[in-house]
Parts: structure tokens; sequence; C-alpha cells
């Protein structure tokens, strides 16, 4: 380039130095994010409870919804295929879920008596075991769907 120039020296390139690579900002903001999932995997099952902590958390609840008359606390703790069932028989959520109660009725409290593995359709699921407040025993079983959720009673109940 040729012509009057502000300056005697010149036009110059405006990095004239050999770049710098910033490897290491890369591989700390990556290293980070790794070890922030590694962790909140890490901590998930503590947070949320193992599948038997949450089956007696879910029955918990349940029969004590039953207890207090709360019908439509039990019916959303019902499973997708128990409302469809529901439904099918022209009943609602809240119905179903009153005749897990012995004598099919509200007012009727139990207690958590256990929890065992199980299988519902395939499906992981856990069988808790309830002692009904008249002092009969049943089996419930839970699947994890959208969280804990009441899908049935175990065979021979």
């Amino acid at each position: 380039m040729t012509g009057p120039y502000l300056y005697d020296e010149g036009p110059e390139a405006l990095h004239t130095g050999t770049p710098r690579r910033r490897n290491g900002l890369i591989l700390a903001v990556f290293g980070t994010t790794l070890a922030v999932g590694v962790g909140m995997v890490v901590a998930l099952p503590l947070v949320k409870g193992s599948g038997d902590d949450q089956a007696r958390e879910a029955v918990g609840v349940f029969t004590a919804a039953l207890a207090a008359g709360d019908t439509e606390t039990a019916g959303d703790l019902l499973c997708e295929a128990e409302r469809d069932r529901a439904d099918a028989e022209g009943r609602t959520a809240e119905e179903l879920a009153v005749a897990y109660a012995p004598a099919g009725g509200a007012g009727s409290g139990g207690e958590v008596t256990g929890v065992e593995p199980g299988e519902l359709d395939g499906k992981d699921a856990r069988q808790v075991g309830v002692r009904w407040d008249d002092g009969s025993e049943s089996t419930l079983l839970v699947v994890l769907e959208d969280g804990p959720r009441v899908c049935g009673t175990a065979s021979g109940d």
C-alpha cells in the first residue's frame, strides 16, 4: 500500500504476535460440567429415596388420605391403568380408591407393614403390605410412573 499515512511507520497488522491458545479454559468448563452432572446422578437417589422408600411413602399417604376421607388425594395416587379401569367401569378414580379400603369405605386407615420387590405386567413394582384399622391385611402394588402410584393389589387379596 502506498499513500500518505498519518504516522511515518505505515499501517501495521492489528494482531502481530502469535495467537495464544486457551485450551485450559475450555477444558475447565467441560470438566466442571461433567463433574456437576455426575454429582447430580449420584445425589438423586439420596434426595428422592430408594424405590422401596418411595413406595412406602406413597402407600402411607394413600392410607392416610382414605382415613381422613380425602378421596381426591387417594384417587390422585392411582396409576394410569387404574384410572383407565375406573373410566371403563363408569366410576371415578376417587370411587375406585375407596374400594381399596376394607369394606370399601373411606374413613378406613392403615399402616404399612413391609415392602417387597414385585412385578406388574412385566414392569418393576413394589408389593407394600398394609394392616388396616379393622385388623385385615392386604398387599398393594406400587409402580413408579411419574412418581410412585398405587396400581392394584397382589394376587390372593
